[in-house]
């Protein structure tokens, strides 16, 4: 076992997204991502040569990266989210799933907050939503009483502008399942009845050490500049296939929804 323990992990995994409106396509690529327990982070730090805590390396995770401007303490502001929606969260396990800072750069479009109790049962995802305008939105995620287990599901009225080709007017459909060995996270768009969007992204668990998180590098160099020409590229397809623009609205005021 690497000497982070369960500090920290690296997934090797695979986007997915299908849109099923009239301007269709089906694109997918490869990414890595790193899940963090937000209580250890100076540990995963500690643990490696290659990756760093508020300051650049080769990898990086800065926590002003997931957090709105002022704030300082990941666990604080988190406690504060949960409490919102009536989650008592100081006993809580949070571990955050997102890209890492490459070369100092990043483009999270999506990271997921994963908050369980100490055995492991579902409480709540905090879903931090990134628009390719500089704006963020969060979503509140909470397990339902009835379904007390993974995989977490909800739905949620959409809230924040993502894309050009589809309105406000839609609800997103999450299922996350537990980041353990495997991750598996499963998003539909619908606008009423009709299914948009599908996006996922799956992957494999590997170990957080040097020879890993390098390995990661070399599978998928220049990560951040892949995913945002991914966005733009597919959103000119788009375009060119004769998609309804929706122009963008004005960012929520609240902060989660």
């Amino acid at each position: 076992m690497n000497a982070t323990g369960d500090a920290a992990c690296v997934y090797s995994a695979e986007v997915m997204h299908r849109r099923l409106t009239t301007a269709q396509y089906r694109f997918r690529y490869r990414i890595f991502s790193v899940l963090l327990d937000i209580d250890r982070l100076e540990q995963a730090a500690a643990s490696s040569r290659v990756f760093s805590l508020n300051r650049f390396n080769l990898l990086s995770f800065h926590a002003a990266d997931h957090l709105p401007a002022g704030e300082t303490d990941m666990r604080a502001w988190a406690e504060r989210v949960l409490a919102g929606g009536g989650i008592e969260g100081r006993r809580l396990r949070i571990r955050l799933l997102c890209f890492p800072r490459l070369l100092g750069w990043v483009f999270n479009p999506l990271s997921l907050w994963y908050c369980e109790t100490p055995d492991g049962r579902p409480v709540a995802v905090i879903a931090e939503v990134r628009n390719t305008f500089g704006e963020r939105h969060c979503y509140l995620l909470k397990s339902q009483p009835e379904a007390a287990g993974w995989p977490l599901r909800q739905r949620h009225a959409k809230d924040f502008h993502v894309s050009p080709f589809i309105g406000m007017q839609a609800e997103y459909d999450f299922r996350l399942s537990r980041p353990d060995e495997r991750l598996g996270v499963l998003i539909r768009e619908y606008e009423g009845d009709r299914l948009m969007l599908v996006a996922s992204q799956t992957g494999v668990r590997r170990p957080f050490t040097d020879q890993q998180l390098l390995s990661q590098v070399l599978r998928v160099p220049l990560q951040t500049l892949k995913v945002l020409a991914a966005i733009h590229w597919h959103a000119l397809k788009i375009w060119a296939q004769g998609a309804r623009f929706h122009r963008k609205p004005a960012p929520p005021i609240e902060e989660v929804s």
